[in-house]
């Protein structure tokens, strides 16, 4: 199993701080470098708000952007809140089209609750 090599996050227009600070903080408890390699450059709907998982993606489509990436190297990304897990889809596959390698998605919180 590859072990994270560098930290990111999903960013928000809303709460600008909160998510980069978290992850910041943990990546400094890995000792892992934070990059902040994501950009939100379009504001769009919450995804707890769409349809359909349809209207989920396209919802996101050219929201977000990569500034960098530590090529061929995984990377822990951080978001805040699972809605539909759309959101980590589309930025673990622009993180991956712009060379990076395995990426292990993590979410501080869940909107829906499953039985187990």
């Amino acid at each position: 199993m590859k072990v994270s090599q560098w930290v990111c996050c999903v960013p928000s227009l809303k709460h600008p701080e909160l998510v980069p600070d978290f992850a910041r903080r943990l990546a400094q408890r890995l000792e892992l470098p934070f990059v902040d390699a994501i950009s939100k450059v379009k504001d769009n709907q919450p995804q707890k708000k769409q349809q359909n998982r349809f209207h989920q993606c396209r919802n996101l489509d050219g929201v977000f952007s990569v500034n960098e990436v530590y090529k061929q190297q995984p990377v822990l990304l951080v978001d805040d809140i699972i809605d539909s897990g759309w959101t980590l889809t589309v930025i673990a596959a622009l993180l991956q089209l712009e060379g990076s390698d395995v990426i292990y998605p993590v979410a501080l919180a869940s909107s829906t609750v499953k039985d187990s």
